[in-house]
């Protein structure tokens, strides 16, 4: 899909990775919708910064747990812009829970921001697209789980399902892959040692570049033949 002209919704888009998708998919000439949450001012300054690329951008609030406004952030970005073309799922949390910590409010939480929303996104998007694609972001959880992280370890790995079962779905219509990111970002709950240790592992020697994950959504945005696909993008650090 030639991204000139078109018009894509990134969820999570107000900053940290989310920021970087969104600008790396305006400067292919993309029309962006922000979403965010609770990051207004970060978000305006997002879209601001899409519109100095020469594209269009707009901001748009949802709380994404809450079900029943999936839709209506939908039809508001498609009468801002009279189109959709592209999803990109990038709105999650990251919640440490322990096995005997995990309560069925935590769980009910998680679920519904890293798995029930982007299905509901994407069954939204879907009935607005004539043809278009979607990407959701997972991570290394589901390659490995993350024994400290239960609820976003199954999360995510409901996530690579969901991806799978709709590229099916919405085939040929719609393509639909995820991407997965290494690590990026320093989590802010983490310390400086405990990052440090986890980038030691990456045998790039360093943390993955955000411009480079949003290099890895363009090209499965763009690339026309390829769905069902999770693109992994860690420097290597799956493979230690």
């Amino acid at each position: 899909m030639d991204l000139r002209g078109r018009v894509v919704l990134v969820t999570g888009a107000g900053r940290r990775l989310g920021r970087a998708i969104a600008l790396g998919l305006a400067q292919a000439g993309a029309h962006i919708a922000v979403h965010y949450h609770r990051s207004a001012e970060e978000a305006r300054e997002t879209a601001e910064q899409i519109r100095a690329l020469g594209v269009d951008a707009e901001t748009f609030a949802a709380d994404l747990r809450e079900v029943d406004r999936i839709p209506g952030l939908i039809e508001a970005v498609v009468r801002r812009f009279g189109r959709l073309d592209g999803l990109v799922n990038g709105a999650a949390s990251m919640q440490a829970d322990r096995w005997h910590e995990v309560t069925p409010a935590r769980w009910d939480e998680v679920m519904a921001l890293n798995l029930r929303a982007p299905m509901f996104c994407a069954q939204a998007a879907a009935r607005h697209m004539e043809e278009g694609v979607i990407i959701n972001l997972v991570d290394g959880s589901v390659l490995r789980p993350w024994p400290d992280y239960l609820a976003h370890s199954v999360s995510k790995a409901g996530l690579v399902a969901l991806t799978r079962a709709l590229a099916l779905a919405l085939a040929p219509r719609i393509r639909v892959n995820a991407v997965l990111p290494g690590p990026v970002l320093k989590p802010v709950h983490w310390e400086e040692a405990r990052w440090a240790r986890l980038l030691r592992r990456v045998p790039m020697g360093r943390a993955v570049r955000p411009e480079g994950v949003a290099h890895a959504v363009r090209y499965l945005m763009e690339a026309d033949d390829i769905t069902g696909l999770v693109l992994v993008v860690d420097g290597g650090h799956h493979l230690t």
